[in-house]
C-alpha cells in the first residue's frame, strides 16, 4: 500500500448545491458546499442579502446555542443553526476543508439525517490537497457531569464512540451504540439515523417558535404508544444512532479529526459542547499531531484505528 492513509487534507471534488427547509424556522434554505484550500477548515458563509456575507468558523469557540440543535455565531449577531448533521457528514467522510454558502440562518434538515449530504458528497468525491492532515490527539481523560448526564473524552488510537441514551418510554428505553468511526461505518451505521421528537412536545415547541418546519418527512414522531411515521424506523435503535450522529457533528467543532474515545450517557448537544470546552480548557489534555507521510508502508504496519479518518471511497 502506497502512502499513509489520511496523511493529507482533503476538500470536495466540486461544488454541491442543495435546497431544503429549516426544521425550526420552517423557511426555505439553499446551500452550496464549495471546495476550499488546505488549512481553511469548515466555514459557513452567510449571504445575509449582501455580496460579502459573514463568515463563521465551524469551531467550538463559535458555539452560541445548544437548545435542540447546535448554533454557531460570530459574536456580532450573525448565526447559523442546526449545523450538526452537515458537520457529521463532512467529518464522517473525512472532509477537512469546505466553505458552506447559505442564504438563511439554518442548515436545511433534509430527511432529518445526514444521508442526503453523504450522497451529495459521494457524488462529487474528494480531492486530496498538499497540506498535511493534522489530528487532535486526546492525551488524558476529561469529563463533564451535569444534571444526570455524563460525557468524557479519553485517549484512544483512533476515533471511538460509545453513546448511551435512556428515555422513560418503552418506545426508546435504553440504547447503546459503540462504533469505531471511519467513512464506511459512518455510512452504514449512522448517516441514515433521523432526528426524533415527541408529539406531546409539539405545541410547546411551536409556541416557542421552534420546530416550525418539522414533519413526518424529516422527523421520527413518537406518540404515546407508537412511532407515528408510517414507514416505521430505519434501525431498531435509530434513536441511539441519531444521538451518535449528532455527537460526530458536534465533535467536528474540535477543528480536526479526533484521536480519542468519546463516551456519553444521557447526553445531547449541550453535553457534547461542554466536553469539548473542558478538553480545550486543559492544555495538558490534548495536542495536535501530523500524520506521517511515508511513501511506502506495509499494510501490517498501518494502525487500523489511526486510519479511521480514511477518506477513500468505501461504499456499502
Amino acid at each position: 500500500m502506497k502512502g499513509f492513509i489520511g496523511a493529507r487534507q482533503t476538500t470536495l471534488g466540486s461544488e454541491i448545491s442543495l435546497t431544503g427547509t429549516g426544521v425550526h424556522s420552517g423557511a426555505p434554505v439553499s446551500i452550496t458546499l464549495c471546495p476550499a484550500d488546505g488549512d481553511t477548515g469548515i466555514r459557513f458563509l452567510l449571504s445575509n442579502g449582501h455580496a460579502d456575507g459573514t463568515e463563521i468558523a465551524a469551531d467550538q469557540r463559535s458555539v452560541t446555542g445548544v437548545t435542540l440543535c447546535t448554533v454557531l455565531g460570530d459574536g456580532n449577531g450573525a448565526s447559523v443553526a442546526t449545523v450538526e448533521h452537515l458537520l457529521a457528514a463532512l467529518r464522517g467522510l473525512g472532509v477537512d476543508n469546505a466553505l458552506v454558502e447559505i442564504d438563511s440562518s439554518e442548515v436545511p434538515i433534509m430527511d432529518g439525517s445526514a444521508s442526503r449530504f453523504v450522497e451529495a458528497i459521494d457524488e462529487v468525491g474528494l480531492a486530496e490537497l498538499d497540506a498535511p492532515r493534522r489530528y487532535l490527539k486526546v492525551l488524558k481523560k476529561v469529563s463533564v457531569e451535569e444534571g444526570g448526564a455524563y460525557g468524557e473524552l479519553a485517549p484512544h488510537n483512533g476515533f471511538h464512540l460509545d453513546i448511551e441514551i435512556d428515555f422513560d418510554t418503552p418506545l426508546i428505553g435504553n440504547q447503546r451504540i459503540e462504533i469505531d468511526l471511519n467513512p464506511g461505518s459512518f455510512r452504514r451505521e449512522l448517516a441514515r439515523a433521523r432526528t426524533f421528537g415527541f408529539m406531546r412536545d409539539v405545541e410547546r415547541l411551536w409556541a416557542a417558535g421552534l420546530a416550525l418546519g418539522a414533519s413526518l418527512e424529516n422527523t421520527v414522531a413518537i406518540g404515546d404508544d407508537r412511532v407515528i411515521n408510517r414507514e416505521g424506523l430505519r434501525f431498531s435503535d435509530e434513536f441511539g444512532r441519531h444521538k451518535a450522529l449528532d455527537a460526530v457533528g458536534d465533535l467536528a467543532l474540535a477543528g480536526a479529526p479526533l484521536l480519542g474515545t468519546f463516551r456519553s450517557r444521557r447526553g445531547g448537544h449541550r453535553l457534547n459542547a461542554l466536553v469539548l470546552k473542558a478538553l480545550f480548557a486543559d492544555a495538558e489534555a490534548w495536542t495536535m499531531i501530523e500524520a506521517p507521510r511515508y511513501r511506502e508502508i506495509r499494510h501490517a504496519e498501518l494502525s487500523h484505528r489511526l486510519a479511521a479518518a480514511n477518506f477513500a471511497a468505501e461504499r456499502s
